[in-house]
C-alpha cells in the first residue's frame, strides 16, 4: 500500500535554506550561523533538523536566533524534523510556533527531562561546607526553571498539558509524528 503524501501542500518545505544533523553542539552551531547568514533575507526561511540530541543550551541558542529573527524582521520560521528530533532537537524545535512546525514521515520526537552528572567533592572546615552544596543545589534549581521555560514554550498553543509533558519527560517520551500532529506538538506531516 502506498502512503500519501500532503508535501505538495507545504512546497517550501522541499529546500530548507537551513540543513542540520547530527549531534547539537558548538559545531552544528558555527554550521548552523554559517547557514543563516546565507539564507538570504527574504521569504520564509526553513529550518530541517535530524538529531539524536546534545548539547541543551546550544540548541537554546540556535532558537533564539531564530526568535530574534522572527520578532525583528517579521520573517516567518518554519521548523521540519527529519526522522529523528530527540532530546536538544526537541529544545530547538520549541523555538517555532507549534503551528510552524512539521514532520517527515515516520520521525519521531523524544522529550526528556535535562541529565545531570556530577560528583560533590566535600573536603575541608565545617564552615566551607555548606557553600558548596547550595552553590550545587542553586545550579540544579535554576538548570530546572530552564528545563521548565522549554517545556513551557513545546507546548503551548498543544493539546499537551505542561503537567503531562513533565509526568512523561523523566522516562524519555517517545511521540511518534502522528502522534505528533494529532495532539497539535506539530502542524502536520509531510
Amino acid at each position: 500500500m502506498t502512503k500519501t503524501s500532503n508535501a505538495t501542500n507545504y512546497p517550501l518545505l522541499a529546500n530548507p535554506q537551513i540543513q542540520l544533523h547530527g549531534p547539537v553542539d558548538n559545531f552544528m552551531y558555527e554550521n548552523f550561523k554559517n547557514q543563516l547568514a546565507n539564507a538570504g533575507g527574504d521569504g520564509p526561511l526553513v529550518v530541517s533538523i535530524t538529531t539524536l540530541g546534545g548539547d541543551p543550551e546550544m540548541a537554546r541558542a540556535m532558537g533564539d536566533s531564530i526568535r530574534l529573527l522572527r520578532e525583528y524582521t517579521g520573517r516567518e520560521t518554519l521548523f521540519l524534523g527529519k526522522v529523528a528530533v530527540y532530546s536538544a532537537g526537541a529544545t530547538f524545535m520549541s523555538a517555532f510556533p507549534a503551528d510552524k512546525r512539521f514532520l517527515t514521515h515516520n520521525s519521531r520526537l523524544m522529550i526528556h527531562e535535562r541529565i545531570m552528572n556530577s560528583t560533590v567533592q566535600l573536603s575541608g572546615p565545617l564552615n566551607t561546607l555548606a557553600p558548596v552544596l547550595l552553590a550545587k543545589l542553586n545550579e540544579i534549581q535554576d538548570s530546572i526553571r530552564i528545563q521548565d521555560e522549554g517545556f513551557e514554550a513545546l507546548v503551548e498553543g498543544t493539546q499537551v498539558t505542561i503537567e503531562e509533558l513533565k509526568s512523561k519527560a523523566p522516562s524519555n517520551w517517545y511521540i511518534e509524528a502522528t502522534e505528533a500532529r494529532a495532539r497539535g506538538l506539530v502542524l502536520d506531516i509531510i
